[in-house]
């Protein structure tokens, strides 16, 4: 609908595919922070990218998304986090940001009970640990590899976990960022 609305603005005839970059620069702020958080839970991170507009480029954007997430205190980076079910869990929403997360963790959720039961455990000892959810790339990985990575990470001192949590949580972000952006 807004395509068709934006066509009978052309000068020429021609009628003009736009790309979800043009219609997102174009959205109203309320509505392309919305959209942005189907790609990361971070309200302010939306909002600034929101307010940030417009973009040239699918590039521009995704590294101004990386430049601002930065840029973001814990709170901030926890409230994304938040957004993330537990790794192999199997009740994860099929709408909005979950939606998202249950497609990139699919090999987790078909894992062995072994495995699936040693992801559950090690989550709860993540989180007693760190006070956040276990945050991993997880598109594309089998549940033994996204448990050796939790397992190895438990060693790690909390500032040092929340860190490398948020640059899981922005590669996750750009992935789909960059699936909205090639639609």
């Amino acid at each position: 609908m807004l395509e068709e609305f934006l066509s009978s603005f052309l000068v020429h005839e021609e009628k003009t595919a736009f790309s979800p970059l043009d219609l997102f620069n174009v959205m109203r702020p309320e509505a392309a922070a919305t959209q942005l958080l189907t790609c990361c839970g971070s309200e302010r991170w939306a909002e600034t990218l929101a307010a940030n507009r417009p973009y040239d480029t699918a590039e521009a954007l995704i590294a101004d998304a990386e430049a601002v997430w930065f840029s973001l205190d814990e709170a901030d980076w926890l409230e994304a986090f938040a957004c993330h079910p537990r790794i192999g869990e199997k009740k994860a929403p099929t709408t909005g940001y979950l939606a998202h997360s249950e497609s990139e963790q699919a090999a987790a959720q078909e894992s062995l009970d072994a495995v699936a039961e040693a992801l559950l455990v090690g989550n709860r000892e993540y989180e007693a640990k760190f006070g956040f959810l276990y945050i991993v790339f997880a598109s594309g990985r089998s549940a033994p590899e996204l448990l050796a990575v939790l397992q190895s990470r438990l060693v790690n001192s909390r500032e040092d976990e929340l860190q490398e949590a948020a640059r899981q949580q922005l590669r996750i972000t750009n992935l789909r960022l960059r699936k909205w952006l090639t639609v």
